[in-house]
C-alpha cells in the first residue's frame, strides 16, 4: 500500500522568511550562472529608461513591466531546467538536450513577444517624428 506523505504545515513565520532566504539564494544562483540574463536586465532597464523619457501611459507601463518580469521568469525557469538536466541526466541523451532546447525556446518565444509588445508600445510614441 503507497505511504500516504502529509503536505500540510501549519503556518510559521520562520519557515516563512526562510523561504524568503532561499528564494533569494535562489535569484543570486540566476544571475551567477545566467549571462543572459543580464542582457535582458540591461535591455529591461533601457526599456524602463525610455519608458520614463517618454512619458508612457499607466497601461503601456503596464506592458513593459509584464514583459519584462515574463522574459526574466522564462529565463530563471530555463536556468532551473537547465541545472537539474545537468544533475540527473550528466551524460548526453538526446531527450536532455531536447528538454534544454524546448526550455530555451520558451525563452525565446517569450523574448520575441516581449519585443512585440516593446514595439507596439514605443512606436506610436515615435510616429509624430516620422
Amino acid at each position: 500500500m503507497p505511504q500516504i506523505i502529509d503536505t500540510k504545515k501549519e503556518f510559521s513565520l520562520m519557515a516563512r522568511g526562510k523561504s524568503f532566504v532561499n528564494a533569494g539564494r535562489g535569484i543570486k544562483v540566476f544571475l551567477q550562472t545566467t549571462p543572459n540574463a543580464w542582457i535582458q536586465i540591461l535591455l529591461g532597464f533601457a526599456a524602463i529608461c525610455l519608458g520614463i523619457s517618454l512619458k508612457i501611459e499607466r497601461f503601456d507601463w503596464f506592458m513593459i513591466i509584464i514583459a519584462i518580469g515574463s522574459v526574466l521568469a522564462a529565463e530563471a525557469f530555463n536556468t532551473a531546467i537547465e541545472i537539474d538536466i545537468n544533475l540527473t541526466s550528466p551524460n548526453q541523451h538526446p531527450y536532455a538536450k531536447d528538454t534544454k532546447d524546448v526550455a530555451a525556446g520558451a525563452v525565446l518565444i517569450t523574448s520575441i513577444f516581449a519585443l512585440i509588445i516593446g514595439l507596439l508600445v514605443f512606436v506610436p510614441y515615435f510616429l509624430p517624428f516620422i
